[in-house]
């Protein structure tokens, strides 16, 4: 798994699909790696779980996260990957349905990078990418 990786951490399977359709679509060539609850989304990036052993040197470049996940919610995984050192500056884009503006003040708290709407607009998508310079 090399280090261009997206991580898309999504439980829905139309969300996902509709999520790979729109980078496939627009030419984004990167592997995409999908945990479809937070539980996973965590296991993958701090190799525990069924990614013990993985290389943690290799780190997705951008996550894709949406908020509304089984076992462990989005805005938790995003403390966690802030709160460790390995995953600190990791990018995050928040994907979500919700409107509540609590979700979004509480995400840029927690040191979301951006949000994008779904299902998955890809124009908002890339002007999203483009600002954080990938």
């Amino acid at each position: 798994m090399g280090s261009k990786t997206i991580l898309l951490v999504e439980d829905n399977p139309d969300d996902v699909e509709l999520t790979l359709r729109a980078l496939k679509k627009n030419n984004i060539k990167n592997e995409i790696m999908v945990a479809v609850d937070g539980v996973e989304a965590l296991d993958f990036l701090f190799g525990t779980g069924k990614y013990s052993g993985r290389d943690l040197k290799s780190m997705p470049t951008i996550i894709l996260l949406d908020l509304k996940l089984p076992k462990v919610d989005g805005l938790e995984v995003l403390r966690r990957i802030r709160a460790n050192d390995l995953t600190k500056l990791l990018p995050v884009v928040i994907l979500t349905s919700s409107k509540e503006e609590n979700d979004i003040v509480t995400g840029y708290s927690l040191g979301v990078n951006s949000y994008v709407r779904k299902p998955v607009d890809f124009n908002q998508f890339a002007e999203a990418v483009s600002q954080l310079g990938l």
